[in-house]
């Protein structure tokens, strides 16, 4: 499941992953808050929390998150993932640099960190 942030900017899509993460998901929460963020913003952040709970991804939901990334490459300008799920991280700092804008993954207990990191310099 995921669901989304409160307190962040306008152009920060905050959002936070429990349990699976399906297509759903995506249909019914990420990909309206995207749009409403690409909406009012040339660029946009993305802030992402996925903790202990987090339990994976369905494929149709993989694909709609390369999906979202690419038709609007060129307007992340920069991501913040919040995780300790080994992974995850390894996935990310796999393929950084593919990674549109800047990228940093931070532990859980940094989160304040990243919190701040996010909405910096806006």
């Amino acid at each position: 499941m995921i669901k989304t942030l409160d307190g962040f900017p306008d152009s920060v899509i905050a959002l936070a992953a429990e349990g699976r993460v399906t297509t759903q998901d995506y249909e019914e929460v990420l990909i309206p808050r995207v749009n409403r963020a690409l909406a009012g913003h040339g660029k946009v952040r993305l802030y992402y929390e996925l903790g202990g709970s987090f339990d994976g991804i369905d494929a149709g939901a993989a694909w709609e998150d390369f999906r979202i990334g690419l038709e609007h490459f060129r307007r992340w300008e920069r991501m913040a993932v919040v995780t300790d799920v080994h992974w995850i991280r390894m996935t990310l700092n796999a393929f950084r640099f593919v990674v549109p804008g800047k990228l940093r993954v931070f532990d859980t207990s940094h989160v304040a960190e990243a919190r701040s990191w996010i909405r910096a310099d806006q």
